[in-house]
C-alpha cells in the first residue's frame, strides 16, 4: 500500500514531551545529543588503538590525579576489579598507564600516566575542549559557573566529596 494510503492515527506519533510534561524530557533528549556528539570525535581516536571508552575514562583520571590508587580509581568509575584489571592491563602493556607499589602499603596500586599517556590523553581532551569551548562562545557570559553547577548537582550527593578532591570545583565561586 504507498506510503500516501496508510492510515496513521496521529495520537500515535505524538511526542513524549507532550504525554509527560512532569518530566524534562526536552533536556533528556538534548542531554542524550550533546554526550553522543562529545564523545564521538575520542571514539575514533580510541577505536584506532584497540580501546573504548573504559579505557578512556583510565587514561582520563589517570592523567587528572597521577599516583591515584586502583581502589579510588574503582570508587570514582564503579566498576568491577575484574573489568578494570582488563581495561588497566590493556593501558599498561600498550605504555600508556605504568603502576607502581605504595610507599607505605606495599599492596596499594598507585597509577601513572607514561608521556605516550600523558599525549594520548591531551590528543583526546583536544577535541572535547574545543567542543566545550565553541558551546560556551555562544553563550552569554557567566554561563560556565551555571552549567558546572547544573553538573554537581546532576552527581550523587556521596559523589560530591570526590568532585573537589579532584579539584572540579575549585574554580567556582
Amino acid at each position: 500500500m504507498p506510503a500516501s494510503k496508510i492510515n496513521v492515527n496521529k495520537a500515535d506519533i505524538n511526542s513524549a514531551i507532550h504525554d509527560f510534561p512532569e518530566m524534562p524530557i526536552d533536556i533528556m533528549g538534548l542531554f542524550f545529543f550533546a554526550y553522543r556528539d562529545f564523545v564521538r570525535d575520542a571514539d575514533a581516536l580510541l577505536e584506532t588503538k584497540g580501546f573504548g571508552r573504559a579505557h578512556h575514562r583510565v587514561i582520563y583520571f589517570v592523567n587528572l590525579r597521577p599516583g591515584m590508587t586502583v581502589a579510588e580509581l574503582l570508587d570514582i568509575l564503579r566498576i568491577t576489579k575484574q573489568s578494570l584489571a582488563r581495561v588497566l592491563r590493556q593501558l599498561i602493556d600498550s605504555g600508556y598507564i605504568i603502576q607502581h607499589h605504595g610507599d607505605t602499603d606495599r599492596r596499594q596500586r598507585l597509577l601513572y600516566p607514561t608521556e605516550q599517556g600523558r599525549e594520548f590523553f591531551e590528543t583526546l581532551s583536544a577535541t572535547q575542549a574545543r567542543r566545550i569551548d565553541n558551546a560556551f562562545a555562544a553563550l552569554p557570559a557567566g554561563s560556565r559557573e551555571c552549567v558546572a553547577r547544573f553538573f554537581i548537582e546532576m552527581t550523587e550527593k556521596d559523589d560530591k566529596d570526590m568532585l573537589a578532591t579532584l579539584r572540579l570545583t575549585e574554580q567556582l565561586p
